[in-house]
């Protein structure tokens, strides 16, 4: 009896074991969207897409330089070639750090899909995904919502990978380092904060080079004008 109470326990404590394993042995790798990992720099990243540093674009410069870096990826040529699904991917860096990818599909690439046959695809190379209740957040692009609803999402405890739909038929998946995300969100909102303390000081300093320049004009018309 003893015997069989401790082969079951073995055995209990296996399954236990086998379980536990399982979601570690398919997790997949949410560091990285294809080549690109997150907390590559501003170099790196210019390098794999074969363009240059001064192509970025600086969005924020204090508290925190928050910089981005738009890529469309080349169209293969020719028939028997498949065509690169993504249209455009969004880079965006924090003091030089690359914290979130924005992966926009292409229409045509996508068209029929359901948001179920979206998740397989997502779900063979990251693994099982959550159906929350959840919206991400788009603080700087103008090409979506301030928020958009989350479709499907992988996560861990240190990154996370959104799928949502866009202007209908439109898949994109939103991806971030959680801790650089975050860190990079308080100096936007510092940023725009100081912008807007700012502005009227700035505006009435525009206004009067304005006023200064053109008093130049006028003085060098005086001496030049012949009627």
């Amino acid at each position: 009896m003893r015997t069989m109470m401790r082969s079951l326990v073995v055995c209990f404590l296996m399954i236990v074991v086998i379980l536990l394993s399982t979601p570690l042995i398919h997790a997949q790798d949410l560091s990285q969207y294809r080549h690109f990992s997150f907390g590559m720099t501003v170099t790196d990243v210019c390098k794999l897409i074969d363009t240059k540093p001064a192509d970025i674009t600086v969005v924020h410069e204090r508290p925190a330089l928050i910089e981005e870096l738009t890529w469309w990826p080349p169209q293969p040529y020719g028939p028997s070639r498949p065509a690169e699904p993504v249209d455009q991917l969004l880079f965006s860096f924090d003091n030089g750090a690359l914290y979130r990818m924005l992966v926009t599909y292409d229409s045509s690439a996508t068209k029929g899909l359901t948001d179920e046959d979206m998740i397989r695809v997502v779900s063979a190379k990251y693994g099982g995904a959550t159906r929350p209740v959840a919206v991400v957040n788009f603080p700087m692009n103008p090409s979506y919502k301030a928020t958009e609803k989350v479709i499907a999402r992988w996560e861990d405890s240190q990154y996370s990978l959104n799928l949502f739909r866009s202007y209908g038929d439109t898949f994109a998946i939103v991806m971030f380092a959680k801790q650089l995300d975050v860190q990079a969100g308080v100096s936007i909102a510092e940023s725009v904060k100081l912008d807007q303390e700012e502005a009227p000081q700035k505006e009435a300093a525009r206004a009067k080079k304005n006023a200064e320049d053109l008093e130049l004009e006028r003085q060098k018309n005086i001496k030049t004008l012949r009627p």
